[in-house]
């Protein structure tokens, strides 16, 4: 039984989705001035704990499977977001351009929705953001939000290509903004070396 909840209100008859949905729904945040002032966002790429990602398998559209640690040798962008979360909305056509600009075989946003009603909602909202240069990946049960301690939405990280997270940001930005691109241009010439 949940403490201080109903006794109807129990882990079991809740489920792990129902308890993901009001975590995620009560954390979402959205940071004054964060999405208009890249600075802000550059806090994400400046050196943090730098301690290995955890690992987490999602799925794709076309029916397979990835997990974080196929990526090492890529610098990873990787963001949590939902279909529900209005920042994280607002942030997904930069992260669609900044795809565009810088990815390829070094480089790579990782979108990750945990929106629980699976990949429709997400497609769905893709193809009216007209969202092109992303894969999209899609993890229902959050677990890769708990396993790497995101504490909200939109929650962004960046993963060097030895697979170590090395910096965090929670809440949107601008991340297709010129002082971004430079600076993420500049860890995946790092990297190559």
């Amino acid at each position: 039984m949940i403490p201080g909840a109903p006794a109807m209100y129990t882990r079991e008859t809740m489920g792990p989705r129902v308890l993901t949905t009001l975590l995620l729904t009560f954390l979402t945040v959205l940071p004054a001035g964060a999405a208009e002032d890249p600075a802000r966002a550059l806090d994400l790429i400046k050196p943090s704990r730098q301690r290995l990602a955890k690992d987490f398998k999602v799925s794709s559209l076309d029916g397979g499977t990835l997990r974080l640690s196929e990526l090492r040798g890529k610098v990873v962008f990787l963001n949590l977001w939902a279909t529900w979360c209005a920042p994280c909305r607002e942030e997904m056509p930069a992260l669609d351009r900044l795809q565009a600009e810088l990815g390829g075989p070094r480089f790579e946003v990782l979108a990750l929705s945990v929106d629980q009603q699976g990949p429709q909602i997400a497609r769905k909202f893709f193809a009216e953001a007209g969202v092109k240069s992303l894969t999209l990946y899609v993890d229902p049960s959050a677990q890769a939000a708990f396993k790497l301690g995101t504490a909200g939405l939109p929650a962004s990280l960046l993963v060097d290509a030895n697979g170590r997270e090395v910096g965090r940001h929670l809440g949107p930005a601008k991340w297709d903004s010129p002082e971004i691109i430079s600076e993420l241009r500049r860890r995946i010439e790092a990297a190559q070396r």
